[in-house]
């Protein structure tokens, strides 16, 4: 608001003074004024040399080779660079050929003053972008009429550039939100860095300290003495050969009686079917196999058949099929009970020595069988299943203790490679960064994460498209007009953000994706295009890039 009673202020002055000043010609601006003040005789702009009467300014003649004698007509429009060249064109002196003018100076009482090209002046169109008083029509070309619109359009842009300016202060004020942000989840990888640092020394410290204990553990595996377990005597062989012997018989008796209970029952069941088939069939029948099968039954059942069992029969299968831990018939303890040999008395010796000697005598012989060990007199052992748990359990600890302290110099790595990277000015992405935003563009939705990925989602279903992976952030200079509702990079230098190495695009590279930023209210994407084969540019606004490398609105301007 300030902005524009400033403008204001400024319009009123200069329109004092130009009142105050002589009238200049048609189509001269107050910068150029100072070249027409001469009442005698006027001297063109780039060529000092040529001089005319004022008659010939404004004349629709260009006489001068720069056009500086014609500010209100299009008789030297092809001096400029917008006009095409011609071929009776055949001068040489650039520098003296070129316009000296900017163009057709309108005005605009009520609005912002402006030139317009001097191809537009008298071509029989309102250029009320440009010139809103309609002053480049003075010639009325065709009977066209162009009426002063200034009011009502420096009203509506002085409403919007309000809208405009209140919009950017919110913009500004998020941003130093986001800094904020930015700078609190920056201390919070700091301090944990700090307390990583406390926490790593400690797990070093707890690390060597079980290092030492397992090789302690080791020491004391390698003197300890393991007896064998032996062969045993022969005796108890075949004890043991019998005992397993007599248990297999006992299975497979269990198993053959099952298996002859369930034939028994088929037989019965067949049986029954073949007497009460003998009963119910028709003898007038006449079929050979039935009566066939009829006689052969009959002789079946006119023969002796043996016993199959009988109830004591069952009991003593019962009885024997009883594993011998149920029963008293043989008892395998007084048989498995081993006699001690000389070796067992041999490890028995130091139950014979003194309570004071036996502990002495016991370490002395350990340490012994580790020097031995060490010096590669005396095999350690190398049967797995001997360790101690002793040892397994000093072994894991360790092991648990190293992963974590490897785990902790991986946060540490982590967050300090996290400290090193880019976040744009003031660490403003920090607070953005796995944010994402999207657009609805048709046939795709458009999705933008901050500082991860670009995205391309079909909306018939399907796999999405990745557009690029980010990589760094970087700047670029745009040349755009600003739409009215802002929404658009205008020209400078801006902030942009490059994803690359997305998805293969077929027959053609992978997709890449520069995505350029401008001051916004909110994050928004205004705008995607495909420039080239899968190379895609986003236009977005943010409040993170607001006063940032320059980023001037240009289109935005300030009243006179």
């Amino acid at each position: 608001m300030r902005s524009i009673e400033c403008g204001l202020l400024l319009a009123t002055a200069a329109q004092a003074v130009l009142a105050a000043e002589p009238s200049r010609p048609r189509g001269v601006g107050p910068e150029h004024a100072k070249f027409y003040k001469a009442s005698d005789t006027f001297t063109c702009i780039s060529n000092p040399s040529v001089t005319l009467p004022p008659s010939q300014i404004n004349d629709d003649y260009c006489d001068c080779p720069d056009g500086s004698d014609e500010p209100g007509t299009s008789a030297c429009s092809y001096l400029s660079d917008l006009s095409p060249s011609y071929p009776s064109d055949t001068s040489s002196d650039n520098a003296s050929r070129s316009i000296a003018l900017p163009g057709f100076y309108c005005k605009n009482k009520g609005h912002q003053p402006s030139y317009v090209p001097f191809l537009s002046v008298n071509d029989g169109v309102c250029d009320y972008d440009l010139c809103c008083d309609g002053s480049d029509e003075w010639a009325q070309v065709g009977g066209l009429k162009c009426e002063n619109k200034c009011n009502e359009i420096g009203k509506a842009w002085r409403k919007q550039e309000e809208q405009r300016i209140k919009s950017l202060g919110i913009a500004g004020k998020k941003r130093k939100e986001l800094v904020a942000e930015a700078g609190r989840l920056r201390k919070q990888v700091e301090d944990r860095i700090h307390t990583l640092g406390t926490e790593i020394q400690g797990a070093a410290l707890k690390v060597k300290s079980l290092e030492t204990a397992l090789a302690d553990a080791e020491r004391q595996e390698r003197g300890k003495v393991v007896r064998s377990a032996g062969k045993g005597s022969k005796i108890g062989t075949l004890i043991q050969m019998a005992k397993d012997r007599i248990e297999e018989l006992r299975e497979s008796l269990v198993e053959v009686r099952g298996q002859r209970d369930t034939a028994t029952a088929r037989l019965a069941e067949l049986e029954g079917l073949l007497r009460l088939f003998h009963t119910e069939y028709n003898p007038n029948f006449n079929d050979e196999g039935v009566k066939r099968a009829v006689r052969s039954w009959e002789e079946y059942e006119a023969r002796d058949r043996p016993a199959i069992g009988d109830a004591a029969h069952d009991r003593d299968l019962d009885e024997i099929s009883k594993p011998d831990s149920e029963t008293d018939v043989i008892k395998w303890s007084e048989w498995e009970e081993k006699e001690e040999s000389d070796m067992d008395v041999l490890y028995k010796v130091e139950e014979y020595l003194p309570v004071a000697v036996r502990g002495w005598v016991d370490q002395k012989l350990r340490d012994l069988r580790v020097l031995l060990i060490e010096n590669g007199i005396l095999a350690a052992s190398t049967d797995p299943g001997s360790e101690s748990k002793g040892l397994t359990d000093a072994r894991n600890a360790l092991q648990a203790a190293q992963d974590s302290e490897n785990s902790l110099r991986n946060e540490l790595t982590g967050h300090q490679d996290d400290l090193n990277k880019d976040f744009g000015a003031d660490d403003v992405f920090r607070a953005l960064r796995g944010q994402c935003i999207s657009k609805d563009s048709g046939e795709y939705n458009y999705e933008l994460c901050w500082l991860d990925r670009t995205t391309q989602k079909s909306k018939k279903g399907g796999s999405h498209t990745g557009m690029g992976n980010f990589v760094r952030i970087d700047s670029v200079t745009v040349d755009d007009d600003l739409p009215p509702d802002g929404k658009g990079l205008g020209s400078g230098v801006r902030v942009a953000l490059r994803y690359e190495n997305g998805q293969h695009c077929w027959n053609g590279p992978n997709r890449s994706t520069l995505v350029v930023l401008a001051c916004a209210e909110q994050d928004e994407v205004w705008k995607i295009t495909e420039e080239e084969k899968c190379v895609y540019r986003m236009e977005v606004g943010t409040p993170a890039v607001c006063d940032v490398q320059g980023n001037d609105k240009s289109g935005g301007k300030d009243e006179l």
